[in-house]
């Protein structure tokens, strides 16, 4: 493996040698990962180890940073490791995803491979590989097979995070038990108290000024990634992995070879420009689905959320087939791809041992089904982890069968390594019997859906759903998600609430549920929130015939094209993306009130007709009220959008003449 490993360094024409310092610098020559064993002292002990820094157009990002791993029954791996040999190359390659959003995913990037060994003829050798590209850097671990290095248990891996000062956005949770469900604290990164994790992204604004996210991608066969500040140096963070449920001093028992996930740090002058990025796609294998076309992107009709309430009809909407029968006329008639049957259609939802094949009696699924099939509706069911993990194979058989499209699992409130490898036990499973996925009570994504594209979407944030027993989910909320936790991709935060309520007036409640802000505010989730599985979590009653339906029933839940245009994080974003010929625009705000000039220069060539979505007059105080209109406009002008407060605007732009 050495001889072959030093062959690539003859490939790529760098000739053999151990440097004190590795460097690599991204395609631009704006950003610099170095790689280097140093010798650290306190507070970090007295010790020679791996390390990394990085760069951003000769700023220090991140101080010199080491990394090692803690083992079990076997000294730790990374400390008096010194560099035997590195290689680079450059890597410029395109290709066409299934669906995103963007169409084509680059890869453009210079790779580096740094081959690291222990001191002595016994020992131990590995591999730090990075990818530097204009807007990130990411670093991978990887474990050869060797006699000293065949199986081990990880104790803790060591990533430090030496931030230099700044401003961060931090998801704090309590401990490993999460369902990544929280707003986000915004502080000074010597002031994060070092109680719980934090979970990932993590966005920190530097007093230099150049914004840093951290996360990862590529997680196979390992525990998720939190950050804890490191108490002894105010400011810098340190790793922390999910231990494992039954053997909770590790966190990892793995076989090598083994990669271990990337370390990502995406890295912009303005942190919407981090929302374009495809960084975490690009560090996934490509896809193993050998004809994705039955993976189809849409949008759902979802009982849950109006609790099945159905007025004016001759029955008592729930879970019953009448009720799911009327869901699907209405997904139909709305042009949507699908229903979502949501808990109960088994029995208790909260129980690990139901039977996943079976219905309650007021279910009749082959009926519902059928019903389905007639209308053009496919429909998509509801899981617990626990029974799914019993009957995975028996369930997703069945319900190929049956011709239901896709499943959403949900309370799994875990990443440990256990519950990442059930995760790709779904989706593989669920792809040889063409089911898509929605995994909801989850962590937060790290690129998996670009390897089985099945996997449509994952929830792992603070969503809609909180409006119906809490306040948390407001419209600051909602202008901060995009900027953090959407950069991990997609995000089921299930919108479409058209019972909205201002500050004052808002009420939180099952029956009937309403959300905070304007409905403009709910349109423009749609082309802001990146989900290729999209809810309309209304009841139908409350669409037919309101302004701004329409808008929902023509907006697409994939893209071409995504452009960032203006905002800042947790105050108002403003986004653009398209979907072939046809450009969308989202705008939202917080609490505050704000007159925005958008210029259209994002739109190309041409002139297109704007259908335009917008807050009322009185929608400060009427919240439903929207107000339309359609104007032709030219890639020169620019767009007035005055937004109340909580509010927002949605505009589809279609073009009428192109040059």
């Amino acid at each position: 493996m050495r001889r072959s490993w030093l062959a690539l360094t003859v490939l790529f024409l760098i000739p053999a040698h151990s440097p004190c310092a590795v460097k690599v610098a991204s395609p631009n020559g704006k950003i610099e990962l170095e790689v280097e064993a140093r010798e650290f002292t306190a507070p970090f002990g007295e010790r020679k180890c791996l390390a990394y820094s990085i760069r951003w157009e000769g700023k220090m990002l991140v101080r010199p940073s080491p990394i090692w791993l803690e083992l079990d029954q076997a000294p730790s791996l990374g400390p008096g490791a010194q560099v035997v040999d590195w290689y680079v190359r450059a890597i410029d390659e395109s290709s066409e995803l299934p669906y995103g959003k963007n169409r084509i995913l680059k890869d453009r990037c210079n790779e580096l491979a740094v081959l690291l060994s222990e001191p002595g003829p016994e020992g131990r050798w590995f591999e730090l590989r990075a990818r530097v590209y204009d807007d990130a850097v990411a670093f991978r671990l990887h474990l050869p097979r060797q006699p000293e290095l065949t199986k081990l248990a990880i104790r803790e891996e060591n990533t430090f995070v030496r931030l230099e000062e700044g401003i961060a956005y931090a998801l704090q949770l309590r401990n490993f038990r999460t369902n990544y469900e929280n707003n986000y604290t915004v502080a000074r990164t010597r002031e994060l108290s070092g109680e719980g994790l934090i979970g990932l992204p993590f966005l920190v604004n530097l007093s230099s000024g150049p914004w840093v996210c951290v996360t990862e991608a590529g997680l196979d066969d390992y525990a998720g990634m939190y950050l804890v500040p490191f108490a002894p140096e105010p400011g810098s963070f340190v790793s922390r992995l999910a231990p494992l449920p039954k053997e909770e001093s590790l966190r990892a028992r793995l076989e090598t070879p083994h990669d271990l996930p990337w370390r990502v740090f995406l890295i912009a002058d303005h942190p919407g420009r981090m929302i374009e990025s495809d960084v975490i796609l690009a560090l996934n294998e490509p896809s193993r689905i050998e004809n994705p076309c039955w993976t189809r992107p849409g949008k759902a009709a979802w009982p849950w959320w109006s609790r099945s309430t159905v007025a004016g009809r001759s029955f008592q909407g729930g879970m019953n087939t009448a009720t799911m029968k009327y869901y699907i006329d209405f997904a139909a008639d709305a042009g949507l791809e699908y229903l979502l049957i949501d808990a109960g259609w088994y029995g208790n939802h909260r129980d690990p041992k139901a039977d996943i094949t079976k219905t309650i009696p007021e279910v009749d699924m082959s009926e519902i089904l059928r019903y389905a099939r007639l209308r053009g509706v496919g429909v998509l069911l509801w899981l617990n982890w626990e029974c799914v993990d019993r009957q995975m194979e028996e369930a997703f058989a069945l319900y190929e069968k049956w011709g239901v499209k896709g499943v959403k699992v949900d309370y799994m409130d875990r990443d440990d390594q256990e519950m990442v490898n059930f995760y790709k036990r779904v989706v593989k499973c669920a792809a040889k019997h063409h089911l898509v996925v929605d995994f909801h009570g989850a962590f937060k994504p790290t690129g998996l859906s670009r390897t089985y594209p099945n996997l449509l979407t994952v929830e792992g944030v603070l969503g809609l759903e909180y409006s119906r027993w809490s306040d948390r989910c407001s419209p600051e909320h909602e202008v901060t998600i995009p900027y953090i936790r959407m950069l991990a991709g997609p995000m089921d935060f299930t919108p479409g609430a058209f019972h909205v309520a201002t500050r004052e007036s808002f009420n939180p409640r099952s029956v009937p549920p309403m959300a905070q802000g304007t409905r403009a505010h709910q349109l423009a989730m749609y082309v802001v929130y990146y989900s290729p599985l999209q809810m309309l979590v209304d009841h139908p009653a409350s669409y037919w015939g309101q302004p701004g339906f329409e808008f929902l029933r023509a907006v697409p839940t994939t893209w071409d094209e995504t452009r960032f245009i203006d905002g800042r994080v947790g105050d108002y974003i403003v986004l653009a993306r398209r979907h072939g010929d046809d450009w969308y625009l989202g705008c939202m705000t917080d609490w505050e009130a704000r007159d925005l000039t958008i210029p259209l220069n994002f739109l190309g060539q041409g002139r297109f007709m704007a259908q335009i979505y917008a807050d009322g007059d009185e929608a400060d105080k009427t919240p439903t009220q929207v107000k339309t209109e359609l104007r032709e406009v030219t890639p020169a002008d620019r767009l007035s959008v005055h937004l109340a407060p909580g509010g927002g605007c949605a505009v589809r732009f279609i073009p009428t003449w192109s040059e």
